[in-house]
């Protein structure tokens, strides 16, 4: 169970306060947490990593990429996430909290955060890992005493219903789940000439990006090809690099297999002769080094011609284009397609089509200097790899966009017998998630999210970006307001607040609270080192404002229930946040 509250610190105390390690109730060491459907051949024993080495430690000389070790489970889509995830140190410590540890106040539980759903959730794991023969069975480090990674994977499993739950999947799920970036794919086989130009802003913006070999059959996955690589199978880009090689420049990428071994054996491989071409100087530019670890450079032109699909995790929907930020409208939609009433299914169905949820969208401005918008559409199926256990599958979804007018909230089926959308998704897909980018005239749309055939249940979250017009930007402003609040009380420069100058924040921004607000506050927005980040800040602000308009409303409606004439206007502050 995945908690929005954060209970590690005080499940860790009762622990210690008891002198008992923990056991997860939620998760316990038994088949249910291993598989739903296909057992093991063999029996796994549950152990804690003291039982497996004398010296275990949690992160060992820093996490990096050669932690990721692939075991015997199908799920090295997650692996190239995580991989990608130990280049940014930010990132790291935000999914997996620093200052874990087997020894001081040791009470063998362990925390880590995942983004679902537009939220930053926990989740609490005893380290009780399936063994066999005393070693792992699935995800572990090349030390064999280092145990963060096998550890996350096991919160992930939890997160996810099961470690079966964990077979197969798109490495763009587990991006998103640990940054709350935004994913696009591309086709390497389709995708312009400027392909380096686009990984390499994505390296540079801390973008997370994987890439995969195109299966034509479900029993071409994994096949080895004669150069080493893995067919249906998820690699991490880990490096970009410009050489000089015979006088030319050539253009390399690093890919990493979290296998950790079987690698790329053509042109600039670990033992390739153009290594022996090129300075020394290049070499440790590269940081090359000749051993089977899963990591291998290959030149560009090569990695095009082999692999065909490309995913970039961008943390925000500028990563890749453009040289400066630009102010982005958020969108949230939160729907379900529900048999008999919203599930119309595609266009193919006429008579239903009409019948799904349907989102006003509005763009107010054209992009600088352009005559369309920007508009990024994500729709995610949601819990579907926890309700595999069910018999529940990803479902086909894809989404249309229609032109609108002002007045239009909801489009009768009498409109869609005579109006083409303006913009639809590229195709129909059973992922996670579908995202799209599209231009368009400012004014009014509806989006219509669907499943590709009618009658088939779903719950779905929605993202729409686009660009900010003046007005937005305008009330951009009051997020400005509450920077500089937030660092006006960030002493220290850490880019976090202590949990006791959460009020001295508050304030400063507009609010006025209680003691008793401030301690649910705390409770609610801090982490286990009582430190609150800047967008936990802003969430706190955003549901301060919420419950100050919502007791409004109430107060108001009471007093007209009551068949007084008496509104008492309650004063909200005058640098409240808006719309963000």
């Amino acid at each position: 169970m995945a908690d929005k509250k954060p209970r590690y610190q005080l499940l860790k105390r009762r622990c210690l306060d008891q002198g008992v390690l923990f056991e997860d109730p939620e998760f316990p060491a038994e088949d249910s947490s291993l598989f739903f459907s296909q057992k093991p051949q063999v029996s796994f024993e549950w152990k804690r990593p003291h039982e497996i080495v004398n010296n275990p430690e949690f992160i060992t000389g820093g996490a990096s990429r050669t932690d990721i070790c692939q075991g015997d489970l199908g799920d090295c889509w997650l692996l190239a996430a995580v991989a990608s995830l130990t280049l940014d140190q930010k990132l790291l410590d935000r999914v997996v909290p620093p200052k874990q540890n087997f020894q001081e106040n040791y009470a063998g539980i362990f925390h880590f955060w995942f983004w679902q759903y537009n939220e930053w959730v926990e989740v609490v794991v005893d380290d009780r890992l399936p063994t066999f023969r005393n070693r792992l069975v699935y995800l572990h480090s090349a030390e064999q005493n280092e145990f963060w990674s096998a550890l996350l994977e096991k919160a992930y499993a939890k997160l996810n219903g099961n470690y079966e739950s964990l077979k197969g999947g798109n490495t763009l799920e587990a991006m998103e789940d640990f940054t709350g970036g935004l994913g696009e794919m591309f086709d390497l086989n389709e995708s312009s000439s400027d392909m380096y130009a686009t990984i390499q802003k994505a390296l540079q913006r801390r973008s997370m990006v994987g890439c995969s070999i195109d299966i034509s059959s479900s029993a071409e996955t994994e096949a080895r090809t004669p150069s080493g690589l893995i067919k249906g199978h998820a690699y991490s880009v880990t490096g970009l690099q410009e050489i000089k090689y015979k006088g030319k420049p050539v253009r390399l990428i690093r890919v990493r297999n979290p296998w950790g071994q079987v690698e790329w054996n053509g042109a600039w491989s670990d033992n390739s002769a153009e290594w022996k071409m090129i300075d020394t100087s290049e070499h440790r530019t590269l940081n090359m080094v000749s051993k089977d670890d899963g990591e291998f450079w290959m030149a560009f032109e090569d990695f095009c011609k082999h692999f065909g699909k490309l995913e970039v995790c961008n943390l925000t929907p500028d990563s890749l284009y453009g040289d400066s930020t630009r102010k982005w409208n958020v969108s949230v939609y939160e729907g379900k397609w529900q048999k008999g009433s919203t599930a119309g299914g595609c266009r193919n169905f006429p008579e239903t089509f009409w019948t799904n949820p349907q989102y006003k969208l509005r763009l107010h401005d054209a992009d600088d200097g352009k005559n369309d918008s920007t508009l990024m559409i994500a729709i995610l199926q949601k819990n579907r790899r926890k309700l595999r256990k069910e018999g529940v599958d990803l479902l086909t979804i894809g989404f249309a966009i229609y032109k609108a007018e002002p007045g239009d909230d909801h489009l009768p089926e009498e409109f869609f017998q005579f109006h083409a959308s303006v913009a639809r998704s590229k195709s129909y897909i059973n992922v996670r998630e579908i995202c799209q980018r599209f231009q368009l005239p400012p004014g009014d749309y509806i989006l219509v999210p669907t499943t590709f055939q009618p009658h088939h249940e779903a719950d779905f979250h929605g993202d729409g970006f686009s660009i900010m017009s003046d007005t937005w930007l305008m009330k951009e402003k009051s997020l400005s307001v509450l920077q500089t609040a937030f660092l006006k009380c960030d002493n220290d420069n850490s880019g976090t607040i202590s949990s006791y100058e959460l009020r001295s924040a508050i304030e400063e921004a507009g609010f006025q609270v209680n003691n008793q607000l401030i301690q649910l506050l705390v409770l609610r927005y801090a982490n286990d080192y009582m430190e609150i980040y800047f967008d936990n800040f802003i969430r706190c602000l955003v549901r301060l404002e919420t419950s100050f308009t919502l007791f409004l409303v109430q107060y108001i409606t009471y007093k007209t229930l009551l068949n007084t004439y008496e509104i008492r206007i309650l004063k909200l502050p005058s640098k409240n946040i808006q719309h963000l």
